[in-house]
């Protein structure tokens, strides 16, 4: 397989080897872009924005040797990283551990503090 980018608009183009022969269009596409949702890449597909040999194809279409495909540029959104617990929670949490072993973890959990996350609960 040989990729080429197209500079300044971010476009791939990628010619087919022996390897990806036979395999269908959509789950190439998701094998390649890692993070993009599947959503999204039966989208381009049904756009056109992916093309093989400049020309539309359908999710089913499965490559040949020498195909040579355009893959749109795609943004993947970033994953926002989930805030940790104060570090007076986190504090008051390891004062308040009973037992611990490799098996399990006994807590004294302070009266008010969510035990399970849910609506209006910010902490738990």
């Amino acid at each position: 397989m040989t990729e080429i980018q197209n500079g300044s608009l971010g476009v791939h183009f990628v010619k087919i080897d022996e390897n990806h022969d036979g395999q269908r269009i959509d789950n190439f596409l998701l094998g390649r872009l890692k993070g993009v949702p599947k959503s999204r890449v039966y989208r381009i597909l049904r756009k056109g924005e992916v093309r093989v040999n400049s020309s539309r194809v359908k999710a089913e279409y499965r490559l040949q040797v020498g195909d040579v495909v355009r893959i749109p540029p795609v943004r993947v959104a970033g994953r926002d990283v989930p805030a940790g617990p104060s570090p007076k929670l986190q504090q008051l949490l390891e004062q308040n551990i009973v037992y611990e072993d490799a098996a399990f973890l006994v807590v004294n959990k302070p009266a008010g503090l969510a035990v399970h996350g849910g609506s209006g609960v910010s902490l738990g």
